[in-house]
């Protein structure tokens, strides 16, 4: 199990509402624990070395994900981007960008959207949610494709607020 995987593990735990999640693969253990407050997981990570070591210590994950570092294209393009507003996924699943596939998609690049207006649909676990705007602007590009798996906090859509 890879730190991708790990993160993507931590950041569901913390938006499904669960109290506790066990996992057990091969030679390692993780425990995800949140609080009802604030759902700040705490995370209890645990590799088992193989026989021959003497000692292991267990490995504590961060409670966080870190940011990848930002490189000189991808500040350019957030330069580029910082007058508009980004809306982002609230949690992992599949992104739909029609209600239905025999629909049209509920946004194009330049429609104006009002606060509440439904952008898109992301079914997690069988369940569909519609994804509302926050904002009144026009949509200036969409940065997922349709039928797409996205993440939590993933950037979804720009818009532009003026």
């Amino acid at each position: 199990m890879d730190l991708k995987e790990i993160q993507n593990l931590i950041k569901f735990v913390s938006n499904s509402g669960v109290a506790e999640v066990k996992l057990e693969t091969g030679d390692i253990k993780i425990t995800i624990r949140t609080t009802l407050e604030g759902n700040t997981p705490d995370i209890t990570y645990v590799q088992q070395a193989p026989m021959q070591h003497a000692m292991s210590a267990p490995i504590a994950a961060p409670a966080s994900p870190t940011a990848a570092p930002v490189t000189p294209a991808a500040a350019t393009a957030t330069d580029e981007n910082a007058k508009y507003v980004t809306i982002k996924s609230p949690m992992i699943g599949t992104f739909y960008r029609k209600p239905s596939p025999d629909k049209s998609p509920f946004v194009e690049v330049g429609t104006t959207i009002g606060k509440g207006d439904v952008l898109c649909v992301i079914e997690a676990m069988k369940l569909f949610n519609e994804i509302e705007a926050e904002i009144t602007g026009k949509i200036v590009k969409i940065l997922v494709d349709d039928m797409s798996p996205v993440e939590f906090d993933q950037p979804l859509f720009l818009v532009d607020p003026s």
